[in-house]
């Protein structure tokens, strides 16, 4: 069986989500599409809406066969280490053919030659690195004005676009990996990816976000407008969590030593953090008080949400070196069991039932640990309680 991957988040699952799984489904050539979905904290530093395995099942009935958990550690990290630590999972699966990923711009053969350009470090990159990074931007910025001052044949917005950036990252993972996985690039449709206005359809999961806290009937007709009906369903219970200032609170108690710990939090970040964080009781205050040029607003979030989840960046970096794990969240019902065999000739093990958990060596099971954590807060912050060892079979 030949899978199609995506790595997702579906925070919601929104029609432009349904259209790329179309698309795969009638262009890749695969027989089967593969998620590989954040859990219950995602990239931009934030809970997620719904739970994981709520959003799992909703790939599963929008078109996926199989869902399998990007771990937290993964999750809630750069962009780096969000692609390097997908791809090192999907790497690892032999029947994984296709890599399939959403872009503003650009052919597949345009991001692995961008991507490419961009892991030719020389001493000349770096002396030029160094002086980028002296105009007081941040380090992704400094890097990418370096690669497209050196290369000339790189389009800009290869490197600029966020769905653009990520495409990148997943290319560089997987040269980095010398994966078999060809990547398969997907222009987007509507919306941009932080773009907040709502449209009548192909919204960005920003945009929708923000029509969840808006209790009136314009908003209802948009979320309804924008994604398939049981999503639209599943959301009518949805209710903020306390997780800002869960994360805020987490952060005035960490020392700064932990701090530095975290993921992404270099050059002293850590003193302006705490500082900032002693005058500043209000979550959206204190970003607002503490992104710059250099510190962005999605660092920030990141580096909360990671703190709040005790991760530490080492500890992340080990993981994409070792052998963990593939926690299977949903799977299509009809041909589960050729679903899950296919899966199981990958060289980690399976985890479908809590039993599975004793196969995990040493690193697989201080990752999976991080993940139990995170799903234990996650509840907390739901007031809700939910079995965390529940693959589902969902008839499509």
């Amino acid at each position: 069986m030949r899978f199609c991957a995506v790595i997702c988040e579906y925070n919601p699952l929104h029609n432009g989500h349904a259209y790329q799984l179309d698309v795969i489904r009638r262009e890749s050539g695969c027989d089967a599409i593969l998620c590989l979905m954040s859990g219950n904290f995602t990239q931009r530093g934030e809970d997620a809406v719904l739970g994981k395995y709520i959003r799992a099942r909703h790939a599963v009935l929008a078109g996926a066969d199989a869902v399998l958990e990007l771990p937290v550690s993964f999750s809630v990290a750069p962009a780096e280490l969000f692609a390097g630590g997908a791809v090192h999972l999907l790497a690892s699966l032999p029947d994984v053919d296709t890599l399939a990923f959403g872009c503003e711009s650009g052919t597949s053969e345009r991001f692995l030659a961008a991507a490419k350009a961009t892991l030719s470090e020389d001493k000349r990159f770096r002396d030029a690195l160094k002086e980028a990074l002296k105009q007081g931007v941040s380090y992704a910025k400094a890097h990418t004005d370096t690669v497209l001052a050196l290369n000339a044949d790189v389009d800009e917005a290869l490197l600029t676009a966020p769905n653009n950036i990520l495409g990148i990252e997943y290319c560089r993972a997987l040269l980095r990996e010398q994966a078999g996985i060809r990547p398969m690039a997907i222009p987007r449709v509507g919306a941009g990816y932080a773009d907040a206005t709502p449209l009548k359809n192909f919204s960005s999961a920003t945009a929708l976000r923000a029509c969840l806290a808006d209790r009136s009937r314009k908003a209802r007709k948009l979320l309804k407008s924008n994604m398939p009906p049981f999503v639209y369903r599943d959301l009518q219970g949805y209710a903020p969590t306390a997780f800002r200032e869960a994360a805020l609170c987490a952060l005035l108690r960490a020392s700064e030593e932990a701090l530095r710990r975290v993921p992404d939090c270099t050059e002293g970040l850590e003193h302006r953090l705490k500082a900032l964080a002693a005058s500043n009781p209000e979550y959206g205050a204190f970003l607002q008080k503490t992104v710059t040029k250099r510190y962005t607003l999605s660092r920030i979030r990141r580096i909360l949400a990671a703190n709040f989840l005790g991760l530490e960046e080492k500890q992340t970096r080990r993981f994409l070196r070792a052998p963990l794990y593939y926690n299977v969240l949903a799977v299509r019902k009809q041909g589960a069991d050729a679903l899950l065999a296919s899966l199981s000739h990958g060289a980690y093990p399976v985890l479908v039932r809590k039993s599975d958990a004793a196969l995990l060596k040493k690193d697989a099971q201080e990752c999976f640990a991080c993940d139990v954590r995170a799903d234990e807060l996650y509840r907390v912050l739901k007031k809700q309680f939910s079995n965390p060892f529940q693959t589902l079979f969902v008839e499509r």
